[in-house]
This record gives structure tokens, sequence and C-alpha cells, in this order.
């Protein structure tokens, strides 16, 4: 990464939305096994490994390069101080050294903020735990990236056999980040916001003059083109823009949508409220096959049954805690627009409400409940979803230091205490691979995702498949949920219930045993 590359809009929100009590980095905890008789040391051995493969990831050793004034997004430039040992550490667990421990330092690392003065990831390596196990928590800052470019670096940090891949070495250059001032700097923040239009339209190309020279006459000329070049593509891109609104009011103008409307109203519940700068955090695994079977039995997908599983944990879990309305809860269900092969190091995301049937008993009618709702609720969000990819990359000079302001005094103000939900637990399923991975040689048995808990949505279940099994992730903020492994713990008796109301009617009685 020789050059600045500015943050797209998307990416950098997640930067001025984060507080102390809200951080805004994602990651996993990932346990191995050593393979028998090993007797090297793992911490050395993979940062050794990560730091000969880096040169893969250029973002690893980008770090941000604030606009003056916060009048524009930040960029990523190389970080000419880059140490590897500030990013990977040896991580001590207090006996006894099981997973449940683990999980507890992990939920206490997440809650902590990533140094922004260098790149935004760290590795904790713990070993001597139980059964020859080692964990391994990861953090990188959602700035820097989204589920579908992370399975790019999974690729990357990962082998495939328990042998080790050999990759080139490459001959460490000194990073040609040139210092600019702030007049130049303030000069590329306003070209930047008149070729946005330029970038967001697929229109045909226009060659009004440029004069190609580099001082400050030049440079206002090739603006004032910009902006004409602007306005033509902007206009060209008008009706698909008009056509996508148009199809959305029609959707929420039309009687049948009123049902999918009315179920998507979130009702107000003990997980949507402010949360503390504490996390708690929890995984447990299920059969990906079974699950599978399951959706298909059903007429749904396998995404319609991490709702159900998730949508049956919180129905216990608020009956046990005298919280649960009469009304269904909701799920923010976040959806990747990215497109297959894309492994750019930004997001690609949109997302939808989704019902999660919690007024509904049976755990098969409940199910069935959440397929038709969720097609509806799909429906309903196409045609918005078609204008985010324009819309995700418009920036607006002064723009960051106003949306830092506003998030702080929403973080201090309680106002979600308040405020009725948008929705009332996030929910995320990402693919992940089914081949068995190794780290320097040891076996992957687990990666549970740790995602972002934020105020007025205390509770994320991230949910990331690898081999025959979802690894599901339950982070929440530990003044609204102070035991989420309680959570956890009900997933496989729900787990049970599903399968046995999807049963052969002979197998069900045993099934359900």
């Amino acid at each position: 990464m020789s050059h600045a590359k500015k943050l797209s809009s998307m990416d950098a929100s997640f930067l001025y939305l984060e507080t102390p009590e809200m951080p805004m980095h994602v990651g996993s905890m990932a346990i191995f096994k050593l393979k028998d008789g090993y007797q090297g040391d793992f911490y050395e051995d993979f940062k050794k490994m990560i730091e000969g493969r880096i040169h893969v990831a250029p973002i690893l050793k980008a770090r941000l390069e604030k606009a003056p004034l916060d009048i524009d997004n930040p960029s990523w430039v190389e970080d000419d101080q880059f140490d590897i040992n500030r990013h990977i550490f040896r991580g001590s667990l207090p006996a006894p050294h099981s997973r449940a421990m683990l999980e507890r330092t992990v939920g206490w690392i997440h809650a902590k903020l990533l140094n922004r003065a260098r790149p935004l990831w760290e590795f904790y390596v713990f070993e001597g735990m139980d059964n020859n196990e080692v964990g391994l928590y990861s953090k990188m800052h959602h700035a820097c990236i989204d589920g579908g470019a992370g399975a790019a670096l999974t690729n990357m940090i990962y082998d495939i056999t328990p042998v080790p891949r050999e990759f080139p070495k490459v001959v460490p250059s000194k990073p040609a980040n040139e210092p600019r001032d702030i007049a130049a700097n303030m000069l590329d923040s306003y070209t930047q916001l008149w070729r946005q239009p330029l970038d967001a339209t697929k229109a045909k190309s226009f060659d009004l003059p440029r004069t190609g020279k580099s001082d400050l006459g030049s440079v206002l000329f090739d603006n004032a083109m910009f902006q004409i070049e602007s306005g033509i593509r902007m206009i060209g891109g008008v009706p698909e823009t008009v056509k996508s609104i148009r199809d959305m009011v029609a959707k929420i103008s039309d009687p049948k949508s009123r049902d999918s409307l009315a179920s998507m109203v979130s009702p107000s519940t003990m997980l949507n409220k402010s949360i503390s700068s504490e996390r708690s955090f929890a995984g447990v695994s299920v059969s990906l096959p079974e699950s599978k079977a399951i959706g298909k039995q059903a007429g749904g997908k396998l995404n319609d049954v991490v709702m159900a599983l998730s949508s049956g944990v919180l129905r216990r879990y608020l009956l046990e805690h005298g919280g649960l309305p009469s009304r269904s809860l909701t799920a923010a269900v976040p959806i990747s627009l990215r497109e297959e092969g894309n492994t750019d190091a930004n997001n690609q995301v949109f997302g939808m409400i989704c019902s999660l049937a919690t007024n509904i008993e049976d755990p098969k009618e409940r199910l069935e409940a959440i397929i038709a709702q969720s097609a509806k609720s799909k429906e309903m969000s196409h045609p918005l979803r078609a204008l985010m990819p324009s819309v995700s990359n418009v920036a607006m000079l002064g723009a960051p230091m106003l949306i830092q302001v506003l998030a702080l005094l929403y973080s201090r103000s309680n106002l979600s205490d308040v405020l009725p939900p948008t929705a009332n637990v996030t929910i995320s399923n990402v693919p992940g691979p089914r081949q068995t991975l190794y780290a320097v040689g040891a076996e992957l048995l687990h990666i549970f995702p740790v995602s972002i808990s934020t105020h007025g949505l205390a509770l994320n279940i991230t949910v990331q498949s690898y081999r025959d099994q979802l690894d599901f992730g339950f982070i929440a903020g530990a003044n609204i949920i102070p035991h989420v492994e309680v959570l956890a713990d009900m997933l496989p008796k729900e787990f049970e219930l599903l399968a046995a109301a999807f049963a052969a009617p002979g197998n069900r009685a045993s099934a359900a045993s």
C-alpha cells in the first residue's frame, strides 16, 4: 500500500460511530488442537508465520491518516513504524484453563478499543489449555473488513494441510507515503467530493478537457471539469435511482405489504437498552448437515434455521426473566452485497429487518412463520438494496466531525433507553470453509465469531459454518446480559426440539426423549 487510499463512507462510518461503550471491531475465538508430540512454542511459530505472509494482506500494515479537521474521510497509509510485536500477543488464562475461562477473557478483551495510531488489528494466543488445545482470539476494526473479505484473510492465515505453505519472501521496502500539507489534503477532499458521482454511476465516459498538470490553477480547472462531468453522469443515473425509489414506495403503499410492515415493528425488551463498556461472550456448536436438512424439510434455507434457533433461545430466556412481549421480536440481518470472487478489504453490506416469530410456541410453526416473513422482508428491501452501492459511498465535507459528535451525544444521553427499537437483536450468518484448516500444523477445531454490540441492540448472535458444524458466537453488553453463556447453553436443547419437530412421525418420540 504505497499510496494513500481514502476510506469509503460506509467503511469510515464504523470509525465515526465508535465510542468507548461501542467498540466497532469484529473478531473470532478459534480453538486449535496441537499435533501429537509438538514441542515447539506455538506463539512464536504462529507469529513468525504471520510475519512471513503479511504482505498478502496489505491492510494489516495500514494505519489511518486523518483528514485535516476531520472534514473528510481518513485514508489508509502504510505504517512506516509497523512492528508485529504490537499486534500479536501471548495471552495468559487463569485456572481453570478451560474454554469457559477463555470465553470470559475474550469478552473482556473485546471490550477494549483498538489503538488508532497503529494498524487496526490484534491477535492473542492462549496456550496451556485443557486437552492440548490452544485458543486464538483475533480482532480487526470493521472499517477494515467485513465477513466476505474476512474469508479471504482466513485463506491467507490458515492452511489446508498440517504442513504450512511456503510463501515467496518479499524484500522490505520503505513506505512511499509522502507527507501532505493541510492545503493539499483540503484540495484532495474537495476533489473527492465532486468525483463521487463519477464513481457511483455507470454512465458512458465523457472526454472533457484535462490539463494533466499539478499546479493549483490547473487542479482547480480539472475540478471544474469534474463538476461538469459529474453533473452529466448524475443526470444519467437519475432514471435508475428514481425507479428504485418508485418501486420502494409502491411496495409500501401496497395493502398486501402492510402485514409485512407490521411484523417488522419491534417491541421494547430488556435487550434494547444502553450498554456499558463491558462484554460477555460465549460460543456453542450444532450440526451443519442436520440444520440444512431441517431447512430443506421446512421449505427454507440455512439462514432461516439459524434465526429459528436464535428465536427459540431468546423466547426461552425472556420467558425465564419475565420479559417476553406478546408481539414477535425482530432481528436486524446483515446481507452481503459482495459479488462472487470479490475479496476487496472493505465493507459491502446491507441489512433488513426480519420477524423471529417469538410469539409462536411450537418450534415447527415458528420456523415456517420465519420462512414466510423472511421472504416478504427480502421482497420489501429489494428496491432499497439497489440504491446502497451508490448511497454508501456518498460523502459530505465536515460529516466525520458531525457524525462523531452525534454518536457521542447518543451514547451519553441514553436515548436508546427511551426510543422505540428498530430491531431487538442482530443475527448474522457467515459462510465458512468446509475443509479442515490448520495453523502452524495445529488443527482448527472451531472458529466462533465475536461481533459488535451497540446501544439499543445489546445482543449480537453471529454464526459461522466450518466443516460440518455451525459455530455460534453470542456477544452482549455485560450490563444487560452479564452471563451470556446461559443463552449459549440453551441452544443445543432448542436444536433438539426443532429437529424433533421435523423428524418422521415414527422417529419423533425417540428424537424428543
